[in-house]
């Protein structure tokens, strides 16, 4: 160190600035007459941490982070007032909350092939939570698996096995699912590569054995299908396709059209071969509207969280674009600088989340008043971010899932300002399980080879399940991964 570094360390850690700590955590909540204090401005988070410790009183140590006009301090005090410039003389408010808690490996269950979709059920998950009468126990939780070999399958907490779809012959997909959802505790919906999407009633008999039933078969998409959203109180769901369209369905037979003859599996062959052709016959729909405007594959569309009479869609075509579904009209487009391949909403801060082919998230507000098409960038991964899905417990954190065989999670209020704007670092990163049992983890690993990670979602109750090329699911958990504060 210099001894002009040094000298502005010391002065640094002599100078004062007046603070005011605030938590929104009722239970480490300091009394509402704790007025401003003088701390010096050479504190870093460590200090700050044992700083709010000794006024709580804590027995045991809690670790904390800290926010300033809604960013974590990652710098000392004094680090922060120059880059910001602000004055010393400030009386300073500091926000503190619990820190990250990294969440523990649970569960892994075993497949026969790639998994490519993962969904819960669970008292807490979107499918039960707008049905009337849906109770869950403790251990009643359900997993969701859609794989490469064509088969959904439903997994209690315990990893066994309890309903498994059927073959084709029976009324399967006919070729590798890439995307499956619970509707509802009694229906599930997927879709995949046979350019199907697929309705089923799911029954229980016990807690050991299930049933997954054909209920309904729909047709429009002309190549394979990569991604698919549910609004279930609408009985709504939307499609990507690799044939560069956005579909729009409805799940109840009644509702839907009749399916495009030309695109039936057994368009132009006689009654006779038809009927060799499956031992099932389940009803066929049609689209209530296939959305045109990319010039890519579609690798993603959803609802908006508040408001399900609008869609968004991201493309390879680099553009992520937004629809009226009332009326299947486009609304908005906007071009970023990279193919996009996954999509999740962060309604209460207006932006959506986009994974892309080039490594990063990009932060994008929709509105037609944004100035910029990136407001963050959330920077990590080392291969391309296929899957995304919200913290259920804070309206700050997303969980993404890469090709680089890991899931990280970001809490949006951790960036910092570059050249590049405001931009982002993950708090967590998940490996893969199946890579520690084998010896092979690798923190540069950059491919991804034989752990790519397909897909990830995140219950309140489960925790985050993810699912890759590993031929597993994994179930991390974490009690308040990040500080729950919406």
């Amino acid at each position: 160190m210099s001894e002009d570094q040094g000298s502005s360390a010391v002065e640094a850690a002599q100078r004062q600035v007046r603070v005011q700590l605030t938590s929104k955590q009722e239970d480490v909540a300091l009394p509402d007459n704790t007025g401003p204090i003088l701390v010096p401005t050479g504190l870093r988070r460590y200090a700050l941490s044992t700083l709010v410790n000794n006024l709580l009183s804590s027995e045991k140590p809690i670790p904390f982070e800290f926010l300033i006009n809604g960013t974590f301090l990652r710098t000392s005090i004094d680090e922060y007032l120059t880059a910001n410039g602000i004055s010393a003389e400030t009386t300073l408010e500091i926000e503190y909350v619990r820190a990250l808690i990294p969440p523990l490996h649970i569960a892994s269950f075993q497949h026969d092939d790639w998994v490519s979709a993962t969904d819960v059920l669970s008292a807490t998950s979107a499918a039960a939570s707008w049905a009337s009468g849906a109770t869950f126990s403790k251990g009643q939780e359900r997993i969701l698996s859609g794989s490469y070999d064509g088969l959904l399958r439903v997994w209690n907490m315990s990893s066994e096995t309890i309903a498994t779809s059927p073959a084709v012959t029976e009324g399967g997909h006919a070729a590798s699912i890439k995307a499956a959802k619970f509707v509802s505790p009694n229906q599930i919906a997927s879709a995949g590569l046979d350019r199907t999407v697929r309705l089923w009633k799911y029954t229980e008999d016990d807690e050991f054995t299930g049933k997954i039933t054909p209920q309904l078969e729909l047709y429009g998409h002309k190549s394979g299908i990569e991604s698919l959203a549910v609004h279930a109180p609408s009985n709504r769901l939307l499609t990507g396709s690799s044939d560069h369209n956005v579909g729009f369905w409805s799940t109840k037979k009644a509702d839907a059209p009749a399916a495009p003859e030309n695109l039936l599996p057994n368009a132009g062959r006689t009654s006779k071969r038809r009927k060799l052709n499956t031992s099932v016959s389940t009803p066929q729909r049609g689209p209530l509207a296939l959305l045109s405007a990319h010039t890519g594959p579609v690798s993603a569309a959803i609802f908006d969280a508040k408001d399900s009479t609008v869609g968004y869609s991201a493309s390879w075509d680099h553009s992520l674009r937004t629809w009226d579904l009332v009326t299947a009209a486009l609304v908005d487009t906007r071009i970023t600088s990279h193919s996009l391949l996954s999509l999740e909403h962060l309604p209460e801060h207006s932006l959506l989340a986009a994974g892309t082919s080039a490594r990063h998230i990009a932060l994008i507000d929709p509105r037609e008043s944004a100035t910029s098409v990136a407001a963050m960038t959330l920077r990590g991964h080392t291969n391309a971010v296929v899957s995304l899905a919200r913290d259920p417990s804070s309206t700050y954190g997303l969980i993404s899932g890469s090709h680089d065989g890991t899931c990280r999670i970001w809490d949006i209020r951790s960036t910092k300002n570059d050249k590049e704007g405001i931009v982002g670092d993950s708090v967590y990163t998940i490996s893969r399980k199946s890579l520690e049992e084998d010896g092979k983890v690798d923190s540069k690993r950059v491919g991804g080879e034989g752990v790519k990670v397909f897909s990830v979602c995140w219950d309140q109750t489960v925790g985050i399940v993810s699912a890759g090329e590993d031929k597993q699911i994994q179930i991390n958990r974490g009690e308040g991964v990040l500080s729950s504060n919406k």
